[in-house]
């Protein structure tokens, strides 16, 4: 573990490369208790911000900014059973994690990138484009998903907090960007990144068998079952259970796994460069948990602002915070960035 934490440590200082291009520097803080908990009621006295170890005079924000969100989402053969657990997932991401005066676009990547549903307030469009989704190749496009996903989120207002949550494996197989570069991205600065990952190996066990109606979209059910109404009903050769699109535990899916794990984690760097959390699932369960631990993270953080001193362009800052007199209280924010003229 502290191998481990050593690399990610190192990795963030060469790759957390933020540009501030506004006077403020601006950076989400979470506060837990080291079971977990998050700690609520804290203000800018009791919040030490430190910039390149040197304390700042802060301000510290409502988090009641009105929130875009991004779910991007991997969409190849190796996540075909990740793919069936999201499709009832649309309201949790439009009504638990960007709420009611939110915004959530739905993006798709394989050896591809897809924008399936642009910035909408409507769980039942999510819903749909959840369900709809297919697997589209075999590529991991990982990079080019997360700097898609960027480039929407650079459209919307600036008053509005931006929220990237990734559901995807750890490591890229197949983008065409370097990692460098997407971390000198400035839009990356304004964004909070959160990774939910899962192993594509053990996955497909916790699926039930797919039928063919389980397979067929919306629109597909209205132009055989119009008679029904709201197409409720499968026929019964609807209900014919279907071939797995990849079979569980494939030497292919072993293969891929241990070869992936000889390079960069993403989901952590990304994640902790950030401010942002990354968390594993494997069951629905455990999905729509890890969902809920993300909303609840993103509603109850504190959004500390302040103005830096006029520095050299280029020269990179590292950020860190804690709370006045509380060590034992875990304290987790953006990595840093650089200062320009």
């Amino acid at each position: 573990m502290r191998s481990i934490a050593a690399f990610l440590l190192t990795a963030c200082s060469a790759f957390a490369q933020f540009k501030s291009t506004v006077p403020l520097v601006v950076a989400p803080v979470t506060v837990t208790d080291r079971q977990g908990h998050l700690v609520d009621g804290l203000t800018a006295d009791d919040l030490i911000f430190f910039d390149n170890s040197v304390p700042q005079k802060i301000q510290v924000h409502e988090t009641f900014d009105p929130i875009s969100l991004v779910v991007l989402v991997e969409a190849n053969s190796a996540s075909a059973a990740i793919l069936d657990k999201l499709g009832g997932c649309g309201i949790l991401f439009s009504d638990l994690l960007s709420l009611q005066t939110g915004e959530t676009a739905l993006v798709a990547f394989s050896d591809e990138v897809k924008v399936i549903q642009n910035f909408t307030a409507d769980s039942a469009k999510l819903t749909t484009a959840l369900h709809d989704l297919r697997v589209e190749g075999d590529g991991c496009a990982l990079l080019e998903g997360v700097r898609t996903s960027l480039h929407l989120l650079s459209t919307r207002a600036a008053d509005r907090r931006r929220i990237l949550l990734v559901i995807a494996e750890r490591r890229d197989r197949s983008s065409k960007v370097k990692v460098e570069d997407l971390l000198h991205d400035g839009e990356l600065q304004k964004t909070t990144i959160y990774w939910l990952t899962y192993s594509t190996f053990l996955a497909p066990f916790t699926n039930r068998p797919k039928t063919k109606w389980d397979r067929m979209t919306a629109e597909e059910k209205a132009a055989t079952h119009a008679q029904q109404g709201k197409y409720k009903y499968p026929y019964p050769e609807e209900e014919e259970v279907l071939p797995p699109e990849m079979a569980p535990g494939s030497l292919l899916s072993i293969f891929t796994e241990l070869h992936q794990k000889t390079k960069v984690d993403l989901a952590s760097l990304f994640s902790r460069t950030t401010g942002g959390r990354t968390d594993s699932f494997l069951k629905q369960s455990a999905l729509e948990e890890a969902i809920q631990t993300v909303a609840d993270e993103v509603h109850r953080q504190y959004i500390v602002s302040f103005q830096p001193k006029p520095d050299a362009a280029g020269l990179y800052h590292t950020l860190r915070a804690e709370v006045n007199g509380r060590p034992d209280l875990v304290v987790r924010t953006r990595a840093g960035y650089w200062s320009v003229q």
